[in-house]
């Protein structure tokens, strides 16, 4: 098996229930628990008033389920709400040191290991930077990443952790030439099942998913997906990716590849066309550095604090603004989403600048037909792939995939 065989694939898969079947008491409680700990991590907070509410569960279902849930110390208690009618309404809330998850990015050029809580902050972080990604390589950072976070935590701690999620690129074979590594090199990615490899070499439950999927779901999950439906993902890394969510779920197609964006087609500055990923990614911002002398290496150091590169940076964002414009325009001509985001692994003032950019050439387009959506900077940042890694275990074992929750009946 290789990394090609599908993008979301998890080393412990869910009991295959025959749908026909009726829901026996077991089932149903587990269901709705998630649902609960779901509807309460989207909105922050909830009465079991609002929960009963938005659930369809009757009060007292609610009110059994919270208190095994707050038993299992899953969830604690907010301070109760005064100055309403009635008694104060205490808010349940999702408790953060009740699980946690390592989530695992693997760069063109670095590779980041967090360990996340249950409400999607990080707790311990590791980052590398490499010439080229290579699997032995990356198999060690991971599992020695992990013995060394592990050690930070109390034995206790070590128990709540839901497993590990990696977000990777899929096929890196096939990037050897615009990441500079010799071909046979990167040809050892052909024959790498990383998800078997890393599940070998630790007790946790591991799971794989495609990088720019990883970073929607992030989005999603803990940025702007609470504010819209429907949005187009950018995420703009050494190669550019994204994700398309509809009706407030993942919408990843046939094959697992909706919302690659990368591919799509855009005109550069010659008039010729070009993939949106030979403009829009860090690794042509790397060209162009090196072309002008520049030591490109603190790119790579730390994603949130990179320098002012000067003309060839405005140069970059210029170029980007004006690809991402037409890839906006293509993508709301097929689906009329309610947004554009659009995130990185680059500094919030740098995404600032892009969102700019990209307006600015948007109304330089024939916009005939087209309806622009809001165009929004993402709100999880450079780290929204490996959080959206850590969420995969969170997932798998404690919440409901996002699709069920727009159905909440308020």
């Amino acid at each position: 098996m290789s990394l090609t065989d599908g993008p979301d694939r998890g080393a412990m898969q869910p009991e295959v229930i025959d749908p026909s079947g009726g829901a026996n008491q077991t089932r149903v409680r587990a269901y709705n628990e998630r649902l609960v700990m779901s509807l309460v991590r989207r909105h922050g907070g909830l009465s079991k008033a609002d929960i009963a509410r938005r659930s369809g569960l009757s009060a007292q279902t609610v009110s059994v389920i919270m208190r095994a849930l707050e038993s299992d110390g899953l969830l604690v208690r907010g301070e109760p709400v005064r100055g309403r009618v009635g008694q104060p309404s205490t808010p349940m809330r999702l408790n953060p040191d009740a699980v946690f998850s390592f989530g695992v990015k693997i760069g063109r050029r670095s590779a980041d290991l967090v360990l996340m809580d249950f409400v999607g902050n990080i707790r311990l972080h590791l980052h590398q930077i490499h010439a080229y990604p290579l699997p032995g390589e990356l198999v060690d950072f991971i599992i020695g990443g992990i013995e060394k976070l592990e050690q930070q935590l109390s034995p206790d701690e070590r128990k709540r952790i839901a497993g590990i999620g990696i977000a990777t690129p899929f096929e890196l074979w096939n990037w050897a030439e615009e990441v500079g590594a010799p071909r046979d090199e990167m040809n050892r990615w052909r024959d790498v099942d990383l998800q078997a490899i890393v599940s070998q070499r630790t007790r946790h439950p591991v799971f794989l998913q495609n990088d720019g999927t990883s970073a929607c779901g992030a989005e999603l999950a803990f940025g702007v997906g609470a504010n819209y439906p429907d949005f187009v993902y950018f995420y703009i890394g050494s190669f550019i990716g994204g994700g398309v969510v509809i009706n407030s779920a993942l919408f990843s197609g046939r094959t697992g590849a909706a919302g690659a964006v990368g591919p799509l087609p855009v005109s550069g500055k010659d008039g010729k066309t070009v993939q949106l990923l030979k403009i829009a990614s860090v690794f042509v911002l790397e060209n162009l550095l090196r072309e002008r002398g520049i030591d490109p290496k603190p790119l790579w150091y730390s994603a949130d604090d990179w320098i002012d590169f000067g003309e060839p940076l405005t140069v970059w964002i210029d170029d980007s603004g004006a690809a991402l414009a037409q890839a906006v325009v293509s993508a709301v001509s097929i689906v009329d989403f309610s947004a554009v985001v659009i995130d990185g692994g680059f500094p919030p003032w740098v995404r600032a600048r892009l969102l700019t950019a990209t307006r600015k050439a948007l109304h330089e387009l024939d916009l005939q037909g087209v309806t622009i959506p809001e165009l929004v900077e993402g709100m999880v940042g450079s780290h929204a792939r490996a959080i959206g890694g850590a969420s995969l275990p969170l997932f798998s074992r404690y919440l409901l995939d996002t699709n069920v929750l727009f159905k909440e009946l308020s």
